[in-house]
């Protein structure tokens, strides 16, 4: 029979060999389960606190912040997207509808049923056919 002393620093090493990763691989997971779950309170997306202007399609032609708008435009106005680079989108549109998505406000400070606009979306037609 062997000695339980003698398989001690075996026990040991194996311990340590398996532990340590098991320990790295834990922390990581918590890590990037906690900056999922700030993204997600935060509401991070692309477009936030912006006006889109999409096609039916669903393809988007341009983003514009918010803050720089003093007006939004409203269903039939004819608007002139620069879009990207290429000159296929680079045209006039006009605004079929408007869709206004708001989230709520959760600061300790905020009234009950609170909200705030965080992204306006305007759905467009090229003007003068495809």
């Amino acid at each position: 029979m062997i000695p339980v002393t003698s398989l001690s620093p075996y026990t040991s090493l194996f311990s340590f060999l398996v532990g340590l990763p098991t320990l790295v691989g834990t922390y990581y997971q918590s890590w990037k389960a906690r900056e999922e779950a700030k993204q997600a309170r935060a509401g991070l997306s692309y477009s936030e606190n912006c006006l889109e202007f999409n096609l039916e399609d669903g393809t988007t032609v341009n983003l514009v912040p918010l803050e720089t708008l003093h007006t939004l435009p409203e269903p039939g106005d004819i608007v002139l997207l620069p879009g990207d680079a290429s000159p296929t989108q680079h045209a006039a549109y006009r605004v079929s509808r408007i869709e206004h998505i708001y989230v709520r406000v959760e600061t300790r400070y905020a009234q009950h049923g609170q909200a705030r606009l965080a992204k306006t979306v305007a759905h467009v037609d090229r003007v003068g056919g495809a």
